[in-house]
């Protein structure tokens, strides 16, 4: 069983918002299924790291969601900004169910081992918004990412997948990152780049962390493979 990657997949099937409009998102969808059934068994785990659908209700998610039914590996879905049909966890679990989406899950306040690797995750917050209510936004994220890191089992490595960016060039997402380093987190993956901010997004060890971009277009809509658990990474910091 292998684990993958990949994020801001920005799925309108059911809706009307296409991405295509955008340069290098022609006929992604299409790209995406050729590139997943190409390397994904049923027997694989992909990590979903936010942005998976524009649908703005639940229910309105039947068609993206079909459409990741149809391929293969189990998907863990963490919440993104623009992932406006969370909901609750009960009536997520309730509508899969439902419909028949038994390939789904969300990693939100919980953990999942895989291969002896715990996969943990929740979507952060924007590192430069600083107002009261960012606060609490921001506050309450790292409460769930501790709550996530804290459910892994014993003696796992733990990998962390978050939407919104822990590092950048211009500052850090101070509590997160500690909570990266508090639970031995090596490898930490995030989305929520596109365009230009992919050329300059900080990726690399820092600080004794590996972080990388999994956003889809920085991938070119090939699921990320990850590499088995690794041992404490000995290189310096990089920029």
């Amino acid at each position: 069983m292998a684990i993958f990657v990949i994020g801001d997949l920005h799925l309108s099937l059911g809706a009307d918002k296409p991405m295509d409009v955008f340069r290098g998102w022609q006929g992604y969808v299409e790209r995406l299924e050729a590139s997943w059934r190409a390397q994904i068994t049923p027997e694989d785990t992909v990590v979903l790291a936010g942005d998976t659908s524009w649908a703005m209700k639940l229910e309105d998610t039947a068609a993206d969601f079909a459409f990741l039914q149809s391929l293969p590996g189990k998907k863990l879905l963490v919440k993104g900004n623009h992932d406006y049909w969370w909901n609750s966890a009960a009536r997520m679990r309730a509508f899969f169910t439902a419909q028949g989406f038994d390939s789904l899950a969300i990693l939100h306040n919980n953990a999942y081992e895989v291969e002896g690797v715990a996969l943990c995750g929740t979507r952060g917050w924007m590192i430069d918004a600083a107002d009261p209510q960012d606060e609490k936004v921001r506050a309450r994220e790292q409460g769930r990412l501790k709550a996530s890191l804290a459910a892994a089992a014993p003696g796992c490595e733990k990998l962390a997948f978050l939407h919104y960016p822990p590092v950048a060039p211009g500052g850090t997402a101070e509590g997160m990152v500690a909570l990266l380093h508090e639970y031995g987190v090596r490898r930490c993956y995030y989305g929520h780049l596109h365009g230009a901010a992919i050329r300059t997004a900080r990726q690399g060890l820092v600080d004794g962390i590996e972080y990388r971009l999994i956003s889809a277009d920085a991938l070119n809509f090939c699921p990320l493979r990850l590499p088995a658990a690794t041992a404490a990474p000995q290189a310096a910091d990089t920029p």
